[in-house]
């Protein structure tokens, strides 16, 4: 017994080195194989792969059916996430909303027991851009209104929600618009809520400097740029945008308006206010008290 034992494993062990030879040899010639680069070898490359890969769908479909099995409970939470998200935002829109609607109210009350009259000559005309004839050293649009509308020079120009610009330049059917980015476009602006006066200048990029800031140190990036009607050349509380730093660290804004996408502009009717030269302008004349007058009785004469 003992010797058929050793037959059998002596039989084994060769059987086993030859072919763990083999495997290795299987191992060596495909790692050469696809180490080699030559038109032949990737002929048989692609053919041995055309051959045997598409046998192998069946041992793949539980790993395909686990991975999108798997991409899917993923997709599914985000968009559970989303759902809350835009739940919740929309919970917040609506308490937005109600405040809206009750400080509209509460201004139209106010409004009305104050008797508030809004400046009737603060109108617009509408009109488009024409073309676009800025430069590297002038940024301006054309207007297809002019004088035959009633522009003026001064005027300020709008898109739908900031301040573009002022008009220069005024003619029959057209009037050019200086944009605010135009290096000589020179406006004063207030920095809300800290009320800061500044300057704002352009300089040929998007986003104009602030210069002159009365205290930097009251104001933030996210602020609200308007205008602040000094000088008389645009009226008070226009949208200009939203204080930001630049790259470079000097204060900037970033301009409500669209300037790269202009196609309606409206013009706003700004009639300067009448200058009031003395303070005793500003009273009304004082009417004199009239004394009330005593009859005068005539006697007749004796005839």
């Amino acid at each position: 017994m003992a010797r058929d034992r050793q037959q059998s494993e002596d039989f084994v062990s060769p059987v086993r080195r030859l072919l763990v030879g083999i495997l290795v040899l299987f191992l060596l010639g495909t790692f050469l194989i696809w180490r080699i680069d030559n038109p032949r070898v990737e002929r048989f490359r692609m053919m041995v792969i055309d051959t045997v890969v598409p046998s192998f769908d069946w041992a793949m479909a539980p790993v395909t059916g686990m991975a999108n099995l798997l991409a899917g409970f993923q997709s599914y939470q985000r968009l559970a996430q989303q759902n809350v998200d835009l739940r919740r935002e929309l919970q917040d829109m609506k308490s937005w909303r109600e405040a809206a609607i009750q400080l509209d109210q509460e201004n139209a009350r106010l409004r009305d027991l104050i008797n508030v009259q809004l400046d009737p000559q603060l109108t617009r005309i509408t009109g488009v851009v024409m073309a676009d004839s800025g430069s590297p050293f002038r940024q301006s649009v054309l207007l297809n209104v002019g004088a035959r509308d009633g522009i003026l020079d001064g005027w300020p120009a709008m898109d739908g929600i900031g301040l573009v610009g002022r008009i220069s330049g005024v003619g029959d059917e057209t009037s050019r618009v200086i944009l605010v980015t135009d290096t000589s476009s020179q406006i004063p602006v207030t920095i809300q809520p800290s009320g800061q006066r500044a300057i704002l200048s352009g300089d040929n990029t998007v986003n104009p400097l602030l210069d002159f800031i009365e205290d930097p140190d009251l104001v933030k990036p996210g602020d609200r740029v308007v205008t602040s009607g000094d000088g008389g050349v645009f009226p008070a509380d226009l949208l200009v945008g939203q204080l930001a730093r630049g790259t470079d660290g000097r204060m900037r804004t970033r301009l409500s308006a669209d300037l790269e996408r202009l196609e309606f502009l409206r013009v706003l009717r700004s009639q300067p206010a009448a200058r009031i030269e003395e303070a005793g302008t500003l009273l009304a004349p004082t009417v004199q008290p009239q004394l009330p007058v005593e009859p005068v009785i005539e006697v007749p004469a004796d005839g």
